[in-house]
């Protein structure tokens, strides 16, 4: 690849990370605008995100063709990870802070590192076990330096227990799609068997705990369009994309940027500062996370 080509897929991946950071801004926007601030609420935003971004997705259905049934199973399961991923995590953020639930949803290379040591016997240097160390430890840290309430962190115990419970989702969803595609299904195809069936796994929830579809201020329905172009179509398929033009491991670094990015939007739209130890904790976390990503590049490249 010449340097040129280079630099210009490095920028469309910063552009691909900077959208998918605006997601907890527009989650927060809607919550803040809708003035409702409970678990149905946000498995409402989660449903309807991913309702529209299947909708944009439609065309890709006509290009599926005659998948292994295998492919479709895996697209489906990863599905249902997905849907319960949005589920735990944008619940999270109307618990805790900005900062504290992205840098703990962002720690999947851990965990993902972690199920493919135990159920796939993949190999585990030692570069990975202190990235996975210090990712705990920094996620500890996070966990316990802001326990007590705020207008912004009702509960960040619990907003941090869904963060970290949505980044294992995440995980399952990236190690199901992972064989789906290894199984024959092409991207696209398998991004809308994904999306749509985590919409429809969401999709009553909501009216479950009493929380509709309509009613809402019309900015609300804009925050989540917004989200699904921008965040889910946009930059999440960007990721997808470059991971297909340079390594994996650069991809998954360059997704650690997403909690810089969105602590740094939630500081400029919603004046919120997180604790000292909560910072602290998040850049140990971050750390570690780059450190058991490089770990697995290396064991990848031997």
């Amino acid at each position: 690849m010449t340097r040129r080509k280079l630099l210009l897929v490095g920028l469309i991946l910063l552009g691909g990370v900077l959208a998918v950071s605006t997601a907890a801004i527009l989650i927060r926007l809607a919550i803040a605008t809708a003035g409702v601030q409970n678990t149905g609420f946000s498995l409402f935003i989660a449903a309807s995100r991913l309702v529209f971004a299947s909708l944009l997705l439609l065309p890709a259905w006509r290009r599926l063709g005659q998948p292994s049934p295998q492919s479709v199973q895996l697209a489906i399961a990863a599905g249902i990870t997905l849907a319960l991923h949005f589920a735990t995590w944008i619940t999270s953020l109307s618990l805790t802070s900005i900062a504290a639930s992205t840098a703990l949803v962002t720690t999947n290379p851990v965990w993902v590192a972690l199920i493919s040591w135990l159920c796939f016997r993949e190999r585990l240097n030692k570069l990975g076990v202190l990235g996975i160390s210090l990712a705990l430890g920094g996620g500890i840290m996070i966990a316990l330096g802001d326990p007590n309430p705020s207008n912004t962190a009702p509960n960040p115990l619990l907003g941090n227990c869904l963060a970290l419970i949505g980044a294992w989702c995440a995980s399952g969803y990236l190690i199901l799609g992972s064989q789906a595609q290894r199984h024959g299904l092409g991207i696209s195809s398998y991004i809308a068997i994904a999306y749509t069936t985590a919409a429809l796994t969401l999709l009553p929830l909501p009216l479950l705990l009493g929380a509709g579809y309509t009613g809402y201020p019309l900015a609300v329905y804009g925050y989540i369009a917004i989200m699904a172009l921008v965040s889910q179509v946009i930059g999440h398929t960007t990721l997808n994309w470059a991971v297909r033009q340079i390594s994996p491991t650069m991809v998954a670094l360059a997704v650690l940027f997403e909690p810089i990015a969105a602590s740094l939007l939630g500081w400029l739209i919603f004046q919120e500062i997180p604790k000292s130890a909560v910072l602290l904790g998040a850049s140990i976390l971050l750390i570690g996370v780059a450190l058991a990503v490089l770990a697995q590049g290396k064991l990848t490249n031997k």
